[in-house]
């Protein structure tokens, strides 16, 4: 049996102001669908995040609706759960409909204790859907007013699946948390350290547990992964290869990934202002240029945006900390005047004549009277 493992579509998601809506819709009607098509597995798991807003855009709504219509034509099923980014009573809306239909929406605690049973080939997998949720929701679902935690919380549900595991089958969980000593990125909301983490060794009963929540791809323990996002949502995952897991199932559960080139990459270019203008291809993907220019350069991302249309920022080095660091250093113990005759100097490429300082003076002065 074939299933396929993917996480964290984050529908209706920007970058740095720009709608990634045409770079999701190229993902799933040029990459994930057509991989569907060709492979037909018999079910694929969404650990959480479908949505970027718990009050999605009517757009990443119109393709959410558009994909699923397009697995339930290939006769896929969907076994989604809802994410903290997902409005969870708004997702659950037909709920009970389209699992007939056999699309699985798991938007509640007591969803995960009505596990989804798959049968192909001989294979038999149960799969425990259990939804994002808090400490308030499991104290009130296990009447348990002593629970805390994350973790806590965490062990007693699965806790709680254990008598529901039927002999000879094999048990994936889908899961949306943050596990410990996995590797966050900037574009999630995650609590590091303390009771937002869980512990690994609680997937143990299971077979694979399909994790979403993290946007990078890795391991979890031994038995759970995180498919990661299928795109780039931050600066800080530049240097990441996205996937979404195959997961081979026969007596156990292998785990492969799926990589694939997006519509536009999210990458960090360094080099000099001449270099990245003169030199560098230009490209459309988003991109952040890094300037190692020893001076400053005025209007550097108006001047560099024709080669690189989806340019999302600038830095510039000679401002970083090092920099200023040693100038501060360099500037110890300096009158005022002479403090600004150095930055003069850094920021022109040449020495303050009289003049300069003169209207230094002058607005140093009202300053000074200004309080």
């Amino acid at each position: 049996m074939l299933i396929y493992h993917t996480s964290d579509w984050h529908l209706g998601r920007m970058l740095y102001g720009r709608s990634l809506l045409e770079d999701q819709r190229y993902f799933l009607e040029h990459i994930f669908l057509p991989q569907v098509e060709r492979e037909r597995p018999a079910a694929v798991i969404l650990a959480g995040d479908i949505y970027d807003r718990q009050v999605a855009g009517l757009e990443a709504i119109r393709l959410f609706d558009q994909t699923l219509e397009r697995l339930m034509a290939l006769n896929c099923k969907v076994l989604a759960i809802a994410g903290n980014h997902d409005g969870a009573g708004r997702i659950a809306l037909l709920k009970s409909a389209l699992r007939r239909s056999g699309v699985y929406l798991a938007t509640e605690l007591e969803d995960a204790f009505h596990p989804v049973e798959l049968e192909q080939d001989g294979q038999r997998v149960q799969v425990f859907l259990l939804p994002y949720f808090d400490p308030p929701q499991a104290r009130e679902f296990f009447e348990d007013p002593e629970l805390r935690g994350e973790g806590p919380c965490m062990e007693r549900a699965v806790e709680a699946m254990a008598p529901l595991f039927r002999e000879g089958a094999v048990r994936i969980l889908a899961a949306h948390c943050f596990a410990a000593g996995a590797s966050a990125c900037d574009s999630e909301n995650v609590m590091v350290g303390g009771s937002g983490q869980v512990p690994p060794a609680l997937f143990d009963p299971f077979d694979y547990a399909a994790l979403g929540h993290l946007h990078g791809p890795q391991r979890a323990g031994e038995k759970g992964r995180y498919s990661g996002s299928p795109l780039k949502y931050s600066i800080s995952e530049a240097g990441q290869e996205k996937c979404f897991l195959r997961l081979e199932i026969d007596g156990g559960v292998q785990a492969r990934p799926v990589r694939y080139a997006p519509l536009r990459d999210v990458r960090r270019l360094s080099g000099t202002f001449d270099w990245l203008s003169r030199e560098a291809q230009a490209s459309g993907d988003y991109v952040e240029l890094v300037l190692e220019d020893p001076a400053p350069v005025l209007l550097a991302a108006q001047r560099l945006r024709p080669n690189f249309p989806n340019l999302l920022s600038v830095v510039n080095n000679w401002t970083g900390a090092d920099t200023a660091g040693s100038r501060a250093a360099r500037l110890k113990g300096l009158g005022e005047e002479d403090i600004f005759a150095s930055f003069f100097k850094e920021a022109c490429g040449r020495e303050p004549d009289e003049a300069d300082r003169a209207l230094f003076r002058r607005v140093l002065e009202e300053a000074r009277s200004e309080g």
